[in-house]
């Protein structure tokens, strides 16, 4: 049985404090009075970052799907090669000293493209102080990921003249934080708690169907079950998946399917949703069913990334795995020094 001795036992670095605190965070960060940016004549906006910042990216490029600007989101050392003066790379490190963002931002400076970067500090701001480039300095909470809120309404502050979305849509987001926090959060270790819940589901190995509108989610998902609970898990497009995927229940496995639903996915989306729980519900084939809150897409993203995070790092404390360190990736930082 999970109970707050035992979190505190297995977390003792204080993961689910700083998680219990993200809409204070959030609203903290957004009401920061960093300085703007408002560069103009822009068409094309490349997002450079690895692991946390990735995930960021992801709901910046979910926030602009509706815009006629293009987006690029690259996560490794190179940028595209359509960047030009009417391109804004906006890069993020939250150490400072991601080696395959920095290569980006080097490559960047030496074009013609608009600039700025996102770090606590690091190699990051140093190389902008010295080359006059836009940089703005944001704290950090334990880890990266941890980190999630502080860097995201943070970024969203400063580039409010860039990314279209309403002042109100971020203050839905960071009050619908703060109602989830009531249940999710580690005053409430009980079975009425959703992330726990969903953590006593998430047994061997997830594949995680999700809409592409939420695919931010997914991946963020993905990535915290593998850095918390030091699990392997899946992701996949559930229209994608109806064309391959599926096939792979055909026989019988010890993957657990976990369905990230939109409040108002496309109707052919939950045509599709409807048809694979009924296959599903055929072959006797346990499946878990997680919904987003209604509200606009930043709502959406943060709410499900809060809840989803949450259940990882209880399923890492159930599993007596401390969530904090990263010793595999800690081995490969070192390795490319």
């Amino acid at each position: 049985m999970l109970d707050y001795s035992i979190l505190n036992r297995f977390d003792p670095h204080g993961m689910h404090k700083v998680y219990d605190d993200w809409p204070e965070i959030a609203k903290k960060s957004y009401n920061t009075n960093y300085e703007q940016i408002n560069f103009e004549n822009i068409n094309h906006i490349v997002f450079a970052g690895m692991g946390g910042s990735g995930a960021l990216h992801d709901i910046f490029s979910a926030i602009l799907s509706k815009t006629n600007i293009h987006v690029s989101i690259v996560k490794g050392y190179h940028l595209p090669k359509t960047v030009n003066s009417e391109t804004l790379v906006i890069t993020s490190s939250v150490s400072g000293n991601t080696v395959e963002t920095l290569t980006v931002l080097d490559l960047a400076k030496k074009s013609n493209c608009k600039l700025i970067a996102f770090s606590n500090g690091g190699k990051m701001r140093d190389y902008c102080f010295k080359n006059g480039i836009e940089h703005r300095s944001i704290p950090t909470y334990l880890s990266p990921r941890s980190s999630f809120p502080s860097f995201l309404f943070s970024m969203l502050k400063v580039l409010a003249h860039i990314i279209p979305i309403k002042k109100e849509d971020v203050i839905e987001s960071i009050n619908n934080l703060e109602n989830l926090q009531k249940e999710i959060a580690s005053h409430n270790i009980s079975p009425d708690n959703p992330s726990i819940d969903l953590a006593n589901y998430l047994t061997d190995i997830p594949v995680i169907y999700y809409p592409w509108g939420l695919q931010a989610a997914a991946v963020r998902f993905k990535n915290s079950l593998q850095e918390n609970a030091k699990m392997h898990a899946m992701i996949e497009d559930v229209i994608e998946v109806c064309h391959n995927g599926i096939v792979a229940w055909e026989k019988r496995s010890n993957v657990k399917p976990v369905l990230i639903r939109g409040h108002d996915d496309y109707i052919k989306t939950k045509e599709r949703w409807n048809i694979i729980k009924e296959y599903f519900e055929q072959k006797n084939i346990e499946y878990k069913e997680i919904s987003s809150v209604g509200g606009s897409i930043l709502t959406k993203l943060v709410n499900l990334i809060y809840l989803l995070d949450y259940a990882t790092i209880y399923l890492a404390v159930m599993s007596k795995i401390d969530p904090t360190p990263v010793t595999a990736i800690d081995f490969i930082k070192n390795k490319m020094r």
